[in-house]
């Protein structure tokens, strides 16, 4: 929807299993219409953060699927913006994991993916709309990317944005979304990453305009990095936000061993879910529950002042886990009360709770009901 004239909310499609283009149809036409009639009144265009995997870009590119596209957009008073292009292959029903992040920015695939989905963004946004689409943030930790190969691609999509933008008169823009244990995962890393990108780099100004970060607040919040410090830090160094996802994590305290008992509940075997210990001037990384769930029964993580973990689990942003557990929400309204201070550090803005398939049975909601409470919780902070 449009939030005002120049910026957008969406929620992303992610959360829908989907792989094929028809499948990716299928269900807009069975959940999103419903949420938009729950959350959209009167005859205002309702906006659509689409996701689209590899091969449902492929076949959308297909024949006369785009244009039909269109077509349907239309008829029913819809328009996309953004495209999720972070998962490129299989997002539900199977053992996702660390293979989310494949193929990475090393590969010839992941660039070809992402140029078909500027290809298509291009089209979809409307007339005066950015168009934008996420991505992972270059690799993943634990497969130590070559840098080499990241940057070169990384290139090569910047200039075929360029392209796209000069040839339809649309602002064009990718946005790397930094996540823990990724590549580059928090406010410091990334800001170092961006250094050495465009300290290679012949065209730095390029790289510039049309790459820049997606900020996801469970990300951030999960990394205990302050919002609003973050956001100045990226923009003092010229960095473009080019879209945030509206999303909250899980926290607890360490010395509650009820708290351990909670999160396991949360241990599920689709996605992985990071997690970090804060114990002020250090931290410990867990790759996933668990690990993190064997590790924190051991007496030195408290004899380390560690005080407080989160977790990288996307839980509905209304929602409000039942004690010893508590959510990040609060990271979420510090970048709500940081847009209505510079409300153009960003117009691209998609709620991403994709997890409503594996939440536990006491949070979950009806899909269609859950989306929409979580559309009426944002705009109630705006």
């Amino acid at each position: 929807m449009h939030l005002d004239h120049q910026h957008h909310l969406a929620y992303c499609t992610n959360i829908h299993p989907a792989e094929s283009w028809a499948e990716t149809l299928g269900a807009l036409q069975e959940h999103t219409l419903k949420v938009r009639d729950k959350v959209i009144q009167g005859d205002e265009p309702y906006a659509i953060g689409l996701r689209l995997s590899a091969l449902a870009a492929r076949e959308l590119l297909e024949g006369d699927n785009l244009p039909l596209f269109q077509d349907w957009l239309s008829s029913q008073n819809c328009y996309v913006f953004t495209i999720n292009g972070f998962p490129y292959g299989a997002f539900h029903g199977t053992r996702v994991k660390e293979n989310v992040y494949r193929p990475d920015w090393s590969s010839s695939e992941r660039l070809l993916y992402t140029n078909q989905l500027f290809n298509i963004v291009s089209r979809l946004a409307p007339e005066g709309v950015e168009g934008s689409v996420s991505t992972l943030p270059g690799s993943f930790k634990a497969f130590k990317a070559d840098e080499s190969s990241l940057f070169a691609n990384l290139e090569a999509c910047a200039r075929h944005i360029e392209d796209l933008s000069e040839q339809t008169g649309r602002d064009l823009h990718l946005g790397l979304e930094p996540e823990p244990l990724g590549h580059f995962e928090n406010t410091r890393d990334t800001l170092a990453f961006f250094d050495r990108l465009l300290g290679q780099s012949d065209d730095p100004d390029l790289l510039l305009r049309r790459v820049g970060i997606n900020y996801d607040t469970c990300h951030f919040a999960v990394e205990f990095n302050d919002c609003r410090e973050s956001l100045e830090a990226f923009r003092n160094a010229g960095l473009r936000i080019s879209k945030v996802h509206l999303s909250n994590a899980l926290a607890f305290d360490l010395d509650n061993p009820d708290a351990l008992k909670a999160i396991a509940q949360f241990d599920e075997p689709t996605y992985l879910h990071q997690l970090i210990t804060d114990g002020g001037e250090t931290r410990r990384f867990f790759t996933d529950l668990p690990e993190a769930l064997t590790l924190l029964q051991e007496p030195p993580i408290m004899a380390e002042g560690h005080q407080e973990a989160r977790v990288h689990f996307h839980i509905p942003l209304y929602a409000d886990p039942a004690t010893p557990l508590r959510s990040t929400k609060s990271h979420v309204t510090e970048l709500l009360a940081y847009r209505r201070a510079q409300p153009d550090f960003c117009s691209h803005f998609e709620i991403e709770t994709y997890t409503w398939g594996v939440l536990p049975d006491d949070m979950q909601k009806p899909i269609v009901d859950q989306i929409a409470e979580e559309y009426r919780w944002v705009l109630s902070q705006l």
